[in-house]
């Protein structure tokens, strides 16, 4: 028996428009047996439903590229190894283990399942016992923290490993050749609302000469490696698209995810953030707890009085990575003006990569690759972006906000 079709009632007549042969009993939806099934096109010479790959499959995919003019393109491992940038074979192995873990959050972060792990499971009801406790699903910035542990535990290639989700380092091996630093997943109180997150790392030479000292010491130590000492440093923003940013001390890059292949592709080599820009990005919700010098310039370039006679625009996502990222691309500056943001997971990370784009990164004084770090969670104001706007808003006295009226976020 053939499908019920779906009968629409004919339209109001429209004296604008000349009468159209539109019959009352017209079929909106086709009989079941003409549907053409999902991966087929309707052939133009023949009537009939003929096969295609699905949108994604390596054939579509390559015939896309020869339609754009793109023969080939560049994944980044083909692009850190030795026909590339040719950063060093353990470089290379610690950077696949890395992008591997991100590539695991990414689909986590994305996964419909993950709003008990956002909650911390059960919404923060305590447990009835010892063991429930220990089988309830972990907040996903632990899950993530753990994921990316596991993976550097398996490259052999890391030292020890400084989270901003564990109160310590942790020591992997004695033979690794590097330090990684890492914000696992920065905005994690974002993902019930969908808003981009992101995991931030630096990377530092191990510190041969301390290797004689106990473990916790010797942990600790090359954790607070100042930011000038950086090997490589990156960002990955887990957004629309998953994009894996990535700076070694001589151009930043940019290779977002091909989910066909499975690769980080390069789509921004070379990045250079804009000399200036035309946006800031800052919670203007806290403008009375500022001090004077940062009204002051936030009242001037959004009025156009300033060094650049036009207009600025607030864009903020109050999300470090998804705010900077836009910096980046666009220009202009962002910043969190209170003691709240990490030296070492991120301002250290990110500085750097705004450095070798042709940015700055600030505290509002300094530079803040120039910060010697004392403690493992010590935190600064962190201003990053443009390097006309950097000076021009490190002109005015006071951009530092020194009073914390109490609020968290």
């Amino acid at each position: 028996m053939e499908a019920p079709a779906l009968l629409l009632s004919p339209p109001a007549a429209n004296p604008n428009h000349p009468p159209c042969s539109f019959s009352p009993h017209r079929v909106l939806w086709p009989p079941r047996h003409n549907l053409r099934p999902l991966g087929c096109s309707l052939s133009t010479s023949s009537g009939r439903a003929t096969r295609r790959p699905p949108l994604g499959s390596p054939r579509v995919v390559s015939e896309m590229m020869a339609s754009t003019g793109v023969e080939s393109y560049t994944t980044l491992l083909e692009y850190v190894g030795k026909g590339g940038a040719d950063v060093g074979d353990d470089l290379v192995v610690l950077l696949s283990h890395l992008q591997y873990a991100c590539k695991r959050i990414a689909a986590l972060v994305a996964s419909p399942f993950n709003a008990e792990l956002c909650r911390g499971g059960g919404g923060g009801v305590p447990s009835s016992s010892s063991s429930s406790e220990r089988d309830a699903p972990k907040p996903l910035d632990i899950v993530s923290n753990d994921i990316i542990l596991a993976s550097l535990r398996k490259s052999g290639k890391v030292a020890v490993m400084a989270s901003e989700e564990d109160d310590v380092p942790v020591w992997i091996t004695d033979h690794g050749p590097f330090v990684i630093v890492v914000d696992p997943l920065d905005g994690s109180r974002n993902i019930d609302v969908s808003i981009p997150t992101g995991t931030i790392f630096g990377v530092y030479n191990r510190l041969a000469e301390l290797d004689h000292l106990p473990v916790e010491e010797k942990a600790q130590l090359n954790s607070l490696q100042s930011g000038k000492r950086l090997v490589a440093a990156g960002y990955v923003l887990y957004s629309s698209a998953t994009i894996f940013c990535i700076g070694f001390g001589s151009g930043t890059h940019a290779f977002t995810l091909d989910h066909s292949t499975g690769e980080f592709v390069l789509t921004h080599p070379s990045i250079q953030v804009p000399h200036r820009g035309q946006i800031y990005s800052v919670n203007d919700a806290r403008y009375f707890d500022w001090p004077d010098g940062l009204r002051r310039y936030i009242d001037t370039v959004r009025q156009g009085k300033g060094q650049f006679p036009k207009k600025y625009s607030a864009r903020y996502i109050c999300s470090l990575v998804a705010d900077f990222h836009r910096t980046l691309i666009y220009g202009g500056v962002v910043m969190n003006p209170r003691d709240h943001l990490r030296l070492v997971y991120e301002a250290n990370p990110l500085s750097f990569l705004v450095e070798h784009a042709g940015g700055r990164g600030s505290d509002g004084k300094i530079r803040i690759l120039s910060i010697q770090p004392v403690e493992l969670h010590q935190r600064l104001p962190l201003f990053l972006g443009s390097i006309e706007d950097m000076h021009e808003l490190e002109s005015y006295d006071s951009i530092q906000q020194k009073i914390n009226p109490g609020y968290d976020v």
